[in-house]
């Protein structure tokens, strides 16, 4: 069964910066596309950033200019690199891996993380 474990979170005050990783295993061949996501109290879940497996990275324009993402494919590993951070940026964190393909299974498969808090305090 595929896992994402994020971790990296916690509580930081606005200005403060904070690293998420998220590592994904339990049989896999290839992922297409890792990213992150945040759900705040009382909102849907919102793309921040993802990266394609040739490296092509998107944001969510609110976090262009401070939030980085990357990827390490040997790893399967997704990380989100967040400066200057905002009391808005203040939700849980998911990580997502999407077109996941596994070994004698046909098909391409998303997985979720179970997310990590974030919290900036003003």
């Amino acid at each position: 069964q595929v896992q994402l474990v994020e971790s990296g979170g916690g509580l930081v005050q606005a200005g403060g910066s904070l690293r998420l990783s998220c590592a994904a295993s339990g049989g896999i061949v290839s992922i297409n596309t890792m990213g992150w996501y945040r759900q705040a109290p009382g909102k849907q879940r919102e793309l921040v950033a993802t990266v394609t497996s040739d490296g092509n990275v998107n944001y969510a324009d609110s976090v262009k200019g401070r939030f980085t993402a990357s990827r390490d494919k040997s790893k399967n590993t997704v990380y989100l690199q967040m400066a200057s951070l905002k009391p808005e940026d203040t939700a849980v964190y998911y990580c997502n891996a999407a077109g996941v393909k596994r070994p004698f299974i046909v098909g391409w498969y998303d997985y979720w993380g179970q997310g990590t808090q974030v919290t900036v305090s003003s």
